[in-house]
């Protein structure tokens, strides 16, 4: 990660904390550019390296531990993301706790599946009178862009999956939930 020093915009809820009502202040997040967005996708097609790059060429069982570790990390956070999914889009406790919770079951179940594919692709499939070792990599640099309706859930549905089989990623969160991701970086 690299620290950020320039300007920044405030993130208010619309959830008021005093008894006139007044948006509170949540936090603040960088105002990045155009010349910021262009290093990010450098950043990302040089970590790529045309496929040739650290994380693409990672065996499959050590990104998956990446993952793992990744999940772990990310559960020790979940009251502190519950509480900014309900400060900073307006979620009650209970729809947060689940967006937090099915989300965890989410990167659980993609780790399953692409364990699935790695042993699937182990074997020969015979298809129209042809045998075939079909092997799934990745593609390239990914982006993903954070709707702000489950600024969780519906990111990591389309990062994790683009990361674990071995892509590098640019990610823009929304404009409204993008502070529920900071404990994250941790």
């Amino acid at each position: 990660l690299i620290p950020w020093t320039g300007a920044r915009s405030k993130v208010y809820s619309s959830i008021s904390s005093t008894e006139e009502y007044q948006p509170t202040l949540l936090g603040s997040i960088p105002n990045l550019g155009e010349k910021e967005a262009i290093e990010a996708l450098d950043a990302a097609v040089l970590a790529y390296d045309k496929g040739k790059g650290l994380w693409p060429t990672m065996k499959v069982i050590d990104r998956i531990a990446c993952m793992e570790k990744f999940v772990k990390q990310m559960k020790t956070k979940r009251e502190e993301v519950v509480k900014l999914l309900m400060w900073e889009i307006g979620k009650n406790l209970p729809d947060s706790e689940k967006e937090f919770d099915r989300t965890v079951d989410y990167i659980y179940d993609t780790i399953e599946d692409y364990k699935q594919m790695d042993r699937d692709s182990a074997k020969f499939e015979k298809n129209a009178g042809v045998n075939a070792h079909i092997r799934r990599g990745p593609l390239g640099v990914v982006l993903c862009l954070g709707p702000y309706n489950y600024p969780l859930n519906e990111t990591f549905a389309l990062l994790i999956p683009a990361l674990i089989m071995g892509n590098t990623s640019v990610f823009k969160p929304a404009k409204l939930g993008v502070l529920l991701l900071s404990p994250l970086l941790e």
